[in-house]
């Protein structure tokens, strides 16, 4: 464990910053699940609807550092292709 006060502090932030950061990854894959699974019952209104607000959580995520910035163009980039073939 560490002794001194600088280091007590590193820990409980770093045990804070984890916990924000989990629970963001967490809500960006129900996010990304939930859009597949919509995509995979080719339900296009469902899948429409949740593009904006998928796009949203990705964004930030990206912002945030939760992931790469190519990341999350890879993942709007494939989603939306499979939404505009669904509509089609």
């Amino acid at each position: 464990m560490a002794n001194h006060v600088s280091s007590l502090k590193r820990v409980r932030t770093e045990a804070r910053r984890t916990e924000i950061n989990r629970k963001n990854k967490t809500r960006l894959r129900h996010t990304i699940r939930a859009m597949r699974r919509a995509l995979t019952a080719k339900d296009n209104s469902s899948a429409t609807s949740l593009l904006p607000s998928t796009f949203s959580i990705i964004d930030r995520s990206a912002k945030l550092g939760i992931i790469k910035k190519n990341t999350a163009a890879r993942y709007k980039s494939k989603l939306h292709t499979k939404v505009k073939a669904l509509a089609a």
